[in-house]
């Protein structure tokens, strides 16, 4: 599933390309992608001819913002893609919409699996109902070391706090796994454990690997379902030190390790994070 890091970098390109542009025209192939909505042509009728302001992101959604001050909102869900296409290119297996616009390239959103979706919202004072459980945003809240840092105080481990959208937004399995590394701190260790610095360090290690990871275009792993907006897949896996790293050598000379907890696999180094 894409992570922050992957949605920033889909939302730099939709800037640069579609910003200013009008949708002429929306196709809708599969309902369940928009499934929000009474049924499809309430998506389409929302859309069509607007122009699009600009784009933004919560945390692992994507904002695309209309002239009339609704907002089209993106999730990829675990298997979704946004991609670029000429208007005239055959459409990919699994493309469920479909926006053109006028004088630029087409918007088409891919998922097979189509666990992801697509609406239309109107925000009030600036805010959109369906994402307001969404927590902190690590490189998009000004006040996000204050507020990451009183996060600290509840009992709970350090990985699956950091996964919690409602308190932290973006940080899925992955770069939870590399942030830890980063910060020398084990994935099970209670929040309230940690100290000034170290709730310091969590912090500093947050936004280092996430910006890290956008200026790599975010990461793809094995089954390369993760494309960014031209369909290329990211470069940050290159530089992963634990995740997926199981039984290889950590740089601290220790070894990475594997365990499963809630479900998940938790990658982490015995030897340098405590």
């Amino acid at each position: 599933m894409p992570e922050l890091a992957e949605a920033e970098t889909i939302r730099r390109d939709l800037v640069a390309i579609y910003q200013g542009l009008t949708i002429s025209s929306v196709e809708v192939h599969r309902s369940r992608s928009v499934r929000r909505h009474p049924d499809p042509a309430d998506f389409v009728r929302r859309v069509r001819g607007r122009t699009l302001l600009g784009a933004g992101r919560r945390g692992k959604y994507l904002t695309l913002d209309l002239d009339n001050g609704d907002v089209v909102v993106a999730h990829m869900g675990m298997s979704g893609q946004l991609l670029r296409a000429e208007p005239d290119e055959a459409m990919v297996k699994h493309t469920q919409v479909r926006l053109a616009f006028v004088g630029g390239p087409d918007l088409r959103f891919v998922d097979p699996r189509t666990f992801g979706q697509m609406w239309v919202s109107s925000p009030v004072a600036g805010r959109i109902a369906e994402l307001a459980h969404i927590g902190v945003d690590p490189l998009d809240d000004p006040d996000a070391e204050r507020r990451i840092g009183e996060l600290m105080r509840r009992a709970t481990r350090l990985k699956p706090l950091l996964m919690d959208q409602s308190r932290i937004a973006g940080i899925g399995n992955m770069y939870a796994d590399e942030i830890l590394h980063e910060a020398g701190l084990r994935p099970d260790r209670p929040a309230t454990t940690l100290s000034a610095s170290e709730t310091g360090r969590l912090y500093r290690a947050m936004v280092s690997v996430l910006e890290a990871a956008v200026r790599h275009r975010g990461s793809s792993l094995a089954d390369e379902q993760y494309r960014d907006l031209f369909g290329r897949i990211g470069g940050y896996q290159q530089y992963h030190r634990v995740y997926a790293r199981e039984g290889q050598p950590c740089a601290c000379g220790g070894t990475v390790t594997r365990v499963r907890a809630g479900g998940r696999s938790w990658y982490f180094c015995p030897g340098c994070q405590v």
